[in-house]
Formats: structure tokens, sequence, C-alpha cells
């Protein structure tokens, strides 16, 4: 698939309506509302963001990655990407990235995932399930509510006969995607922890999240 690089208008710190700094294997969430844009930004490169997006007003809508791709008729996540529901409604489009690639099939690493992969010794590293489970639990939900979600910046080649490996990732410090809300959502995010493969670089590092009121600067 070609990769989409198209970067956004310029945007001001000043006019932030959110700005957060999220620390290195972190579980993270908060609202956009309609017509807000969020930027998730990878600020030191090569991180991988595992990212759900819930209806506000109604979590049982949530991000669906299978009609996400057959809408879009692609594998990856890029500019113009309109992001699905499993209701087949609109959530958000993808309206900047200066990365070009991100992941929506190999879902979140979890406890039980690295003991099989890569030995009983990684039974206890913290994951992103860990994560995602805990930040959905302070909204109400519990691990039942945690779907196949989208990877940010997570560079995971499919090949033809359908193959796919984690691989070194391409973004570079300060790459970003954003997204327009075309309905009020809950954001929801894991910080990946994972560093026995290279979708974190082997080394997680901190993310930052801004949010503004809409697309002008």
């Amino acid at each position: 698939m070609t990769s989409f690089i198209q970067t956004s208008p310029v945007r001001t710190l000043s006019n932030t309506a959110q700005d957060h700094y999220i620390a290195a294997e972190a579980p993270f969430s908060t609202f956009i509302r309609q017509g807000q844009v969020v930027r998730i930004e990878d600020t030191y490169g090569q991180q991988a963001v595992d990212t759900l997006f819930y209806n506000a007003h109604d979590f049982s809508e949530r991000y669906s990655s299978q009609d996400t791709m057959r809408e879009q008729g692609a594998a990856y996540i890029s500019t113009g990407t309109k992001v699905i529901s499993n209701e087949g409604r609109v959530m958000l489009t993808v309206t900047a990235d200066s990365c070009g690639r991100h992941d929506t099939s190999a879902g979140a690493c979890s406890c039980e995932s690295n003991t099989v992969r890569f030995g009983h010794y990684t039974k206890y590293l913290h994951a992103c399930r860990d994560n995602f489970v805990i930040e959905v639990s302070k909204h109400g939900m519990s691990k039942r509510d945690v779907v196949p979600n989208i990877n940010f910046f997570m560079n995971v080649p499919i090949e033809p006969s359908g193959e796919m490996t984690i691989v070194d990732g391409i973004s570079a410090p300060g790459d970003y995607v954003e997204l327009k809300a075309e309905m009020d959502v809950l954001l929801v995010i894991s910080n990946c922890p994972q560093i026995n493969n290279p979708c974190n670089g082997f080394d997680p590092t901190p993310i930052r999240v801004l949010v503004w009121d809409d697309e002008a600067a």
C-alpha cells in the first residue's frame, strides 16, 4: 500500500483545548468533542501508541478494525482514513499524518501473548491489554469492552500470503497523526510498554496528545 503523508495546517500551542504528556508505558483517556481535532505525537520516535475509540454517549458503540479496513479497502491507517464504529458510523477522520503508516491488524500485546511468543519469563511484564483494562474501568467498562485496536506508528508489513511481522518503526521524533472527531468520542490509549519486539525500538518513551477546538490554527 502507498503511504499518504500529509502535514497539518500550522497550529499554535496557545489555543489548544487540551495538552497532555503521557509517560512511557502508561494508560491514558480523554473525551474529544465532535469537530475537535486530536493530535497524537510520537515525541521521541518509534513508539507504538495502542488506541481505542468509543462513542462518548454509548460505549457499546466502539472502534471496529474490520469495518474500518473494509470501508477504505486498505490494511493500514493514514490520511483520509475514516475510523468506523461497529455500528458502521464514522467516528473520526484522519486529516494529517507525517508518518504515513499505522497498523490496525496486530492488536495489543498481553501477558498471555508475551508468554507464548517470548517465553514464560515475560509473563509478569506490563502489557497494553493491562493498560486498556485499567483505563476503561475508569469509565465503567471491563475487559470485555477492550476490542481490536489501532496501533499508531507501529510498522507491521503484511505479505501477499497474509503473513505479518512487527518490525522496526518508521516514525521519527515529532511525527504525528491528526484526527477530526465526527462524533463525541472517548479516546483510550496504551502507550505501549513492549520491550520484546521492535515496535518501540526496545525502549518505550513518552508521547504527547493535543486537542484543538477546530481545524483553524
